[in-house]
């Protein structure tokens, strides 16, 4: 599965992880307020086009606005929605949403009832191992989550102490496969299929699901699941045209090219690291988009060709 992630899991990097296999995508996070409130950027977030199931993930501090915007999300055709108690950025933990919801699971579980009661559809919950190595409470939370009409949790392996540093713990996460039936996703640090089957047989889950390996390179969770080949040099520059070209389309070409440029630094990062920090500099800042798109597909179709040399070698 294909994680939720603010910034990069919008509609285009989604329709093209679902096209190479991703087993399930998830939007980024919809800020329950401001979407009850009609804000342009919840809504664009909310979309989707091509993508069955349609699993919305939604964040909030509040249970009325959840169960609102739940009702909404269903209402607009989503057919799964995703509790988000996992974030940790400061920004949405500051608002006493995300994983700092942790920190209260009585009030967490009045935003989970709240959503579950609002809709039809099923709910699902991602969460983290605890707000900090002294109350990793992830078992207990998902627990009284599943009690509550939950059907399936994503825990990721890490406190949000921790954000993203570290390793994270994947036998930690069998202690919440001890408390409960409905299926369980493991998260965190899986880059290789290797480490897909080892999060698995540690944590005991159903399912994993990959973020930031993702990053640069849309095809990961399908070829991760087997459902899909890794594509060749030629391939990977068709596919970042196409990216590019989706992306310019959904939010228009001032916004789609500001967008568009942490996607590139990812795919140049990935796939020509070779190339001088000041020509990727160029691209990165250009406002021409054709020439930006030009510049880093010739150089990513440069390195991947490299690339593929020295592995025949």
């Amino acid at each position: 599965m294909l994680a939720p992630m603010s910034g990069v899991t919008d509609l285009p990097f989604r329709q093209l992880a679902w096209r190479f296999g991703a087993g399930l995508v998830v939007t980024e996070m919809v800020a329950s307020r401001e979407l009850v409130g009609n804000a342009s950027e919840s809504w664009s977030r909310l979309k989707s086009s091509g993508i069955d199931p349609h699993m919305v993930q939604l964040a909030g501090r509040e249970a009325h606005w959840m169960g609102e915007a739940a009702k909404i999300a269903a209402d607009n055709g989503a057919d799964v929605i995703d509790i988000n108690m996992g974030c940790p950025a400061k920004k949405v933990t500051g608002g006493y949403s995300g994983s700092a919801l942790m920190r209260d699971p009585d009030h967490a579980l009045s935003l989970i009832e709240a959503t579950v009661n609002a809709v039809d559809v099923p709910v699902t919950l991602k969460m983290r191992l605890g707000w900090d190595e002294n109350s990793i409470n992830a078992p207990l939370i998902a627990k009284r989550a599943q009690d509550a009409g939950v059907q399936m949790i994503t825990i990721h392996g890490r406190t949000r102490m921790q954000f993203y540093n570290g390793v994270a713990d994947w036998d930690a996460i069998r202690a919440v496969r001890d408390v409960i039936t409905v299926p369980l996703v493991a998260n965190g640090d899986v880059a290789t299929r290797d480490d897909a089957n080892e999060i698995l047989r540690r944590s005991g889950a159903d399912a994993v699901m990959i973020g930031r390996s993702s990053q640069g390179r849309p095809w990961h969770a399908g070829v991760l699941a087997g459902a899909a080949e890794h594509p060749d040099a030629a391939e990977i520059a068709d596919i970042v045209a196409e990216h590019y070209g989706m992306m310019l389309e959904f939010y228009g070409t001032d916004i789609g090219l500001r967008h568009a440029r942490k996607h590139l630094g990812w795919y140049l990062g990935r796939f020509a690291p070779q190339m001088a920090a000041q020509e990727k500099a160029a691209i990165m800042t250009s406002t021409d988009p054709t020439t930006a798109l030009s510049a880093a597909v010739a150089a990513i179709a440069a390195g991947s060709s490299r690339d593929e040399e020295k592995d025949a070698a």
